[in-house]
């Protein structure tokens, strides 16, 4: 795919993005490639489909900074099913994996197609009623240093809206969707469906109903179980619920996970990777599925995800395993697997690669 534009993510409150911004400037001025800067950071905020048609609808979305950026990034370039391209300048994510030093190259393997596209699974809900914020409330945000909201979701053109399925709404989430109080000393109590059918009914701080590449965010730090960013798989986990049962549930990409604010819970607020949404009150319900859009991650090679996690967790060894061995850093293989194996994903030694 040639890139004819690229869209410029960058995390304005650090120097090195703002320097190396000018580096994939450059580049861009050096191709040919026209470079819009696309200020996810500041007011007024507006929709993803409005930001990227502001920005000229770039067919590539370049983001500086951390995990935080890149999902900024992802959800203009979900809208626009443009590339994503992370440069990585955070502290302990996951989803940015290009270091800065590979910038210049990085841009090169896109124009040149050298590159493999991670299709990366999305959700996204419907309603059964449009999500509003107060008018009061973005100023309370902002005084609490969030800065500017986004708007409400609006209505995707595409499905149709009815009583019994509800409203579609045009947003799509990374990492995940997530139903959570908003007094901290009254919980919400939801009814929990899946596929249709009732899991059970919590009280909770929160609901998370994340992706496997948000299962090492909200859902992780909630409990939950990693799952690698192959998997097709939808993660349910609750967060401090007051019930004897508080494991997380995996469910199938095709089983949509509802939930319905019983009448007498507290009110709650819908957050999409983090970002608050919309407000509902009891009687309200969402349900969160995959949506049919995914999102297209550029990968400059293989992708190294549990030798990451190992880094990024601090994962060490048990002592009395090391008392008795030492584990090599990967199971390598120097000759071709057997046919049975031969459709598996393994890390290949040294001497099978060219």
């Amino acid at each position: 795919m040639a890139v004819e534009r690229v869209g410029l993510v960058v995390h304005g409150g650090r120097a090195e993005a703002a320097a190396a911004s000018e580096r994939v400037r450059e580049w861009c001025a050096g191709h040919g490639v026209a470079c819009t800067d696309i200020d996810v950071w500041h007011g007024p905020r507006r929709n993803a489909r409005e930001e990227v048609e502001a920005a000229g609808n770039p067919d590539l979305i370049v983001t500086l900074g951390g995990d935080g950026t890149f999902l900024r990034g992802a959800r203009l370039a979900a809208a626009n099913d443009a590339l994503l391209l992370g440069i990585d300048l955070g502290r302990v994510g996951f989803l940015t994996e290009v270091p800065i030093t590979e910038i210049t190259s990085a841009l090169d393997a896109v124009w040149e197609q050298q590159i493999t596209i991670d299709s990366r699974m999305l959700l996204t809900l419907r309603v059964s009623r449009l999500l509003d914020l107060p008018d009061d409330l973005e100023h309370w945000m902002s005084a609490y240093g969030r800065g500017p909201m986004l708007p409400a979701p609006k209505v995707r053109k595409d499905g149709i809206a009815c009583d019994e399925w509800g409203i579609p709404l045009n947003v799509t989430g990374v990492n995940d969707i997530v139903l959570e109080k908003l007094s901290r000393d009254r919980q919400i109590s939801v009814g929990v469906y899946v596929g249709g059918n009732l899991l059970a009914s919590y009280s909770a701080d929160a609901l998370v109903v994340a992706t496997p590449t948000g299962s090492t965010a909200y859902s992780f730090a909630a409990g939950g179980p990693i799952v690698s960013p192959r998997a097709e798989a939808i993660v349910f986990t609750p967060v401090a619920p007051h019930m004897a049962f508080d494991r997380s549930v995996v469910v199938g990409p095709d089983e949509p996970v509802g939930l319905r604010l019983l009448e007498r819970s507290g009110s709650a607020a819908v957050s999409i990777d983090g970002q608050l949404r919309g407000l509902l009150e009891p009687d309200d319900w969402i349900g969160v599925y995959a949506a049919q859009r995914r999102l297209r991650a550029v990968r400059l090679g293989p992708t190294n995800f549990y030798g990451r996690l190992r880094e990024r967790m601090n994962l060490t060894d048990a002592p009395a395993a090391v008392a008795d061995g030492t584990a090599g850093p990967v199971w390598s293989f120097t000759t071709p697997p057997p046919a049975d194996l031969a459709h598996l994903s393994l890390e290949l030694g040294p001497a099978d690669v060219d």
